[in-house]
């Protein structure tokens, strides 16, 4: 049992009586060292809403019938709503003269002062702020002369923010700022701030992403001291070293990758057994050699959590020296990597395997288009390029689809999205926006990491031995049931009183080639629950997977860099009780920070692409387009067009009629004329309007 279990236990019991945090430090007895991460734990058990620390900073479980945790989600009108922890209780309405201060994306405890009634949700009163979400904000800066004000980016904040004369660092009006909160909003009080930096005026280059970046407070520089210890590491591999390790140099390793990539974090290489099983290697960089456990390396690691790609730029989680220099598995260099060898049988079952320390020479970096190509069109250019691994690229294609199979028999989720490629010119502007399809060396890799990634959190699993799994928890009954519904408007059904990932896999081939694909499979993966990083081993609903960890990428990744310091001790038989203790408090709160900071990459890096896709269609105002109708709203329907770029037509722009949303028949219907407009209906748009700060696309029908 967990740490975090073991506190909440204790918590639950009729015995229990509220304590300090040094006492239950004493209680569990927790080893000086491990103290700070100790009060972590409890702090994240706060912040989740699962204990609460009393005035006397004592803690205590939260009563959960009228005091209700969760995320201020907030509204430029004034009022909120505050999204449970507890996914299945509705979201409760926070009229403006209750929000005490919270602002969006706050984590609040929320009184419960109305219950639900007939058509309303329940009403509350925030009661506590746990935890501020925002401390600088961005946003375009207004001079008034005695005062400034700046009007945030984003439009759930709410407030506009009042600079004293003597904080706006002598901005100019329109440009972009970010801004610091001295005081928080109070009733009649606006919040107040000083301007910390000036990104630039809203049209200049650059100033748009930049604005993304602070936003989310993506840490863009690394501290000296961070650039020093990189510049430290030796970009030559110690002989030692090397005689230490399985060596694999005469393996014919190489690696695919897209073009532009400069981390380069996994090779794979494939042989023939003599009993007809392949023999698949997939050598992972051996970058735990390089950032040890607590160094200055690794703490600003942790702090990032992940890299972040935006377009234009990427935001490393490991200075380049080591993501672009001594850890990438560059072409004929001798690089170390922690190496899984997998015996796989016809039927894609994976009999045997084995974990090496191990020193590879990758033979040649491939492309992904170049290997598409190939095995695709049998193209002439791309067969010489890749003549010296031509044999290995079918055999791994073989593997491929007998992988696939063996997943999509199990009930693995596949969808088919093709994803959004973003062109822009060397002044930053969008000039192409268009689909990327998802070809065969894309899913090679894929299967490979797939496979790879389930067979370590199985061994671990079986081991008993504290990990970082990937989990992805089963959807809930109602949204599986709304979603049920919303199909059924196309004439499609779900079988069975339980949704088992097999039901939603067979959805998905029933509609490949339809022009609702696209449209069905965005509606499932929003009814599905999102994945995330855990110290409890979990199933991983969308794979179908019993075990799952990410392994393959810890140029990128924190918990793959945690999982191979974990695995490397175990390889090493160093892993003894005082590790193991430590693991278990710490684990969880490296799950906790670095599935936020998962969530945080995502969002920035749609944000980016949205404001994008705004800036593509300024230059289209008043032109036509063909679409798809992809969402039904209250207040109007969403429009996709077939470059994935989606726009709004509101219901105050449809004039012939008045239309309004019927959510039991979930269509939208004029009051006169019966006009009735459907999910996956083609309709025709003009392009009326184009935001790019507020990363809205309107259009009104033709």
């Amino acid at each position: 049992m967990s740490i975090r279990e073991r506190i909440v236990e204790l918590m639950e019991s009729k015995k229990y009586r509220p304590m300090l945090k040094e006492e239950l430090a004493v209680y569990f007895d927790i080893d000086k060292k491990d103290i700070k991460s100790f009060y972590k734990i409890l702090e994240s058990l706060e912040k989740e809403g699962l204990i609460i620390k009393t005035k006397n900073e004592k803690y205590a479980l939260i009563d959960n019938d009228y005091l209700v945790v969760g995320t201020i989600e907030g509204n430029e009108r004034g009022y909120g709503f505050l999204l449970p922890k507890d996914k299945t209780r509705e979201d409760i309405f926070i009229p403006a003269e209750n929000m005490n201060g919270a602002m969006h994306g706050d984590r609040v405890v929320v009184n419960v002062i109305k219950r639900k009634e007939l058509g309303k949700r329940e009403e509350g009163e925030v009661i506590r702020i746990l935890e501020r979400s925002k401390k600088l904000i961005v946003g375009t800066f207004e001079d008034n002369r005695n005062f400034g004000f700046v009007v945030p980016d984003d439009p759930r904040i709410g407030y506009d923010i009042y600079i004293p004369k003597a904080y706006t660092l002598s901005a100019k009006t329109n440009q972009k700022v970010v801004v610091e909160i001295t005081s928080y909003p109070e009733p009649r009080r606006n919040p107040e701030g000083r301007v910390v930096e000036i990104l630039g005026y809203i049209d200049e280059k650059g100033t748009d992403i930049l604005s993304i970046i602070r936003q989310y407070e993506l840490p863009e520089e690394f501290p000296i001291k961070v650039q020093e210890a990189a510049r430290a590491i030796e970009q030559e591999i110690d002989e030692e070293e090397i005689k230490r390790r399985v060596d694999l140099r005469h393996l014919n390793t190489f690696t695919i990758d897209g073009i532009d990539a400069k981390d380069i974090d996994d090779a794979v290489s494939i042989e023939m057994m003599p009993n007809g099983n392949y023999y698949l290697g997939v050598h992972i960089a051996d970058v735990a050699h390089y950032v040890k456990e607590r160094s200055v390396l690794d703490k600003e690691a942790l702090e990032r959590g992940n890299s972040v790609y935006l377009i234009d730029r990427v935001i490393p989680m490991l200075p380049k020296e080591l993501s672009n220099g001594i850890c990438s598995l560059n072409p004929n260099e001798d690089r170390l990597t922690l190496s899984v060898f997998m015996e796989i049988d016809k039927n894609g079952k994976v009999v045997n395997h084995k974990i090496v320390e191990g020193v590879i020479n990758s033979k040649q970096r491939l492309i992904y288009d170049d290997v598409s190509d190939f095995l695709e069109n049998d193209d002439e250019e791309a067969k010489e390029k890749l003549s010296k691994v031509a044999d290995d690229l079918k055999l791994m294609e073989e593997l491929c689809h007998i992988l696939y199979e063996r997943r999509r028999r199990r009930g693995s989720i596949d969808f088919e999205f093709p994803e959004t490629k973003i062109i822009l010119d060397e002044k930053g502007i969008p000039v192409e926006i268009k689909k990327e399809e998802r070809r065969i060396a894309n899913r090679i890799i894929e299967e490979f990491m797939l496979v790879c990634n389930e067979t370590i959190a199985e061994e671990f699993f079986w081991a008993e031995i504290p990990f970082l799994y990937r989990v992805h928890d089963e959807p809930s009954e109602e949204k599986m049931e709304s979603f049920s519904k919303l199909i059924h408007n196309f004439g499609y059904k779900l079988k069975g009183q339980e949704i088992h990932p097999k039901e939603l896999q067979r959805l998905i081939e029933e509609i490949k080639g339809t022009k609702e694909e696209t449209l069905i499979s965005t509606l499932m993966l929003r009814s599905l629950k999102k994945a995330m990083y855990s110290s409890e081993p979990g199933i991983h609903f969308g794979l179908a997977a019993k075990y799952y960890s990410h392994f393959t990428a810890p140029i990128r990744r924190y918990p793959d860099l945690v999982i191979h310091r974990i695995i490397k001790t175990y390889l090493k038989g160093k892993l003894n009780s005082k590790y193991i203790k430590s693991l278990e408090v710490r684990l969880p709160e490296i799950a906790d920070h670095t599935s936020m900071t998962e969530r945080r990459a995502e969002e920035a890096e749609r944000e980016v692409e949205d404001m994008k896709k705004a800036q593509y269609m300024t230059r289209y105002i008043g032109e036509e387009f063909e679409g798809i109708i992809s969402s039904l709203t209250h207040f109007g329907m969403f429009v996709q067009l077939e470059n994935t770029i989606e726009g709004l037509v509101r219901f105050s722009s449809m004039l012939d009629d008045y239309y309004y949303f019927d959510e039991e028949k979930y269509h939208i219907i004029g009051e006169r004329t019966n006009r009735i407009y459907r999910l996956g209906d083609e309709v025709k748009v003009r392009v009326i309007d184009a935001d790019v700060v507020r990363r809205n696309i309107d259009f009104e029908l033709v």
